[in-house]
C-alpha cells in the first residue's frame, strides 16, 4: 500500500492546528496541583470561575461510585473529599476527551475501546508506580501519562485501518508499521499535540517515547518505562483496544529490570486494576 507520506504529514498538521486548545482553567488547575503547598481553597477559587468544571466536580463526588448518603453541593467540600489529584486528573482527562470527541472520527479505532485501553494503561502504570513505592503525586502523573500515551493515534484517518491490519496479521510492532506505511508514528504525532496543549515534560516524554526502549537510562526513563509497562498490561488484560496487542515478553523483562520490579510485582497489581479502571472510567461519563 503506497501512501503519499508528505500529504499524510500535511493532513496531520492541519488536523492538529484545528484541534481546540485546552481551557485556561485546566492549565491553572494543572499548575496549582503541581505545587506541594497548594490548598483545596486555591483550587476552589479557580474551578468556581468555570461552571462546566464546577458541575463536573460535583457530578463526580455525587456519582454512584462514591455512594454518599447526602448529596454534596459545596465545591470546596467536594474538592476536599475527592482529593486534589483526583480533581486534577478529572479536569485534564475530561477536557482532552472532549477536545478529541469533537474531532473527526476514523473508523480504524472505535472511540470507546480506544479510551478504555488508555484508561487501562494509565491505571496500570499508576499501580506499578505504587508497587515501586514512588510518591503519590508522581503516581498520579503516571496515570495521566498512561491515559494520554496513544493520543497521537487520534489524527490518523481511515488509511490507518490498513496499518492496523498489517500489524495484526504479521504481528509486528504498530509504530514500526506506521513509520513504514505513513512515514510518521503515533509517538511523534502525540508529541505535536502535547506541545500544542503545553502538557508538562514528563507527560510529553511518555507520549513521545513509550516505544523507544533503548533510551530508558535517559532523563525521565523510569516514567517512560512505567507507562510502557502500563500499556503492555492493558493489552494483556485485553481491556479496550488501541491496535497493538502483541507485546514481546523480552520487552516486559527489560522494562521491569529498568524500574527494579519483579514479574511477581507486575502480576500482583491484577486484583486492583479492574476496580481502579471502573473508578477512572467515571471520567468518561462526566
Amino acid at each position: 500500500m503506497a501512501l503519499d507520506k508528505d500529504k499524510q504529514r500535511r493532513d496531520i498538521d492541519r488536523f492538529i492546528n484545528k484541534m481546540p486548545s485546552l481551557s485556561t482553567t485546566v492549565g491553572k488547575v494543572m499548575e496549582i496541583c503541581s505545587r506541594t503547598d497548594a490548598s483545596p481553597n486555591e483550587l476552589n477559587k479557580v474551578i468556581s470561575l468555570d461552571p462546566v468544571l464546577t458541575g463536573q466536580v460535583l457530578k463526580l463526588i455525587n456519582s454512584a461510585y462514591y455512594s454518599l448518603v447526602n448529596k454534596v453541593t459545596s465545591l470546596t467540600r467536594a474538592i476536599t473529599m475527592l482529593g486534589m489529584n483526583t480533581v486534577k486528573n478529572m479536569a485534564l482527562s475530561t477536557a482532552i476527551i472532549r477536545s478529541v470527541a469533537g474531532a473527526k472520527k476514523s473508523k480504524a479505532l472505535p472511540t470507546t475501546k480506544f479510551w478504555a485501553h488508555s484508561i487501562g494503561a494509565g491505571v496500570s502504570a499508576k499501580l506499578l508506580g505504587e508497587a515501586k513505592g514512588i510518591a503519590i503525586m508522581e503516581r498520579e502523573e503516571l496515570f495521566l501519562a498512561g491515559l494520554l500515551h496513544d493520543l497521537g493515534k487520534v489524527p490518523f484517518g481511515d488509511e490507518y485501518i490498513e496499518v492496523l491490519n498489517i500489524a495484526r496479521i504479521e504481528q509486528l510492532p504498530l509504530n514500526e508499521v506506521e513509520l513504514d506505511i505513513m512515514g510518521i508514528d503515533h509517538q511523534e504525532v502525540g508529541l505535536m499535540i502535547a506541545e500544542k496543549w503545553k502538557l508538562n515534560q514528563v507527560i510529553s516524554k511518555c507520549i513521545s517515547s513509550h516505544h523507544q526502549l533503548a533510551n530508558l537510562t535517559e532523563n525521565m526513563g523510569q516514567q517512560v518505562a512505567f507507562v510502557a509497562l502500563g500499556n503492555i498490561y492493558a493489552n494483556i488484560l485485553d481491556h479496550g483496544y488501541a491496535g497493538n496487542p502483541f507485546p514481546r515478553e523480552e520487552e516486559i523483562g527489560r522494562l521491569l529490570r529498568s524500574v527494579d520490579l519483579s514479574w511477581e510485582d507486575f502480576c500482583g497489581i491484577g486484583s486492583r486494576v479492574v476496580e481502579e479502571i471502573q473508578k477512572a472510567e467515571i471520567f468518561l461519563k462526566i
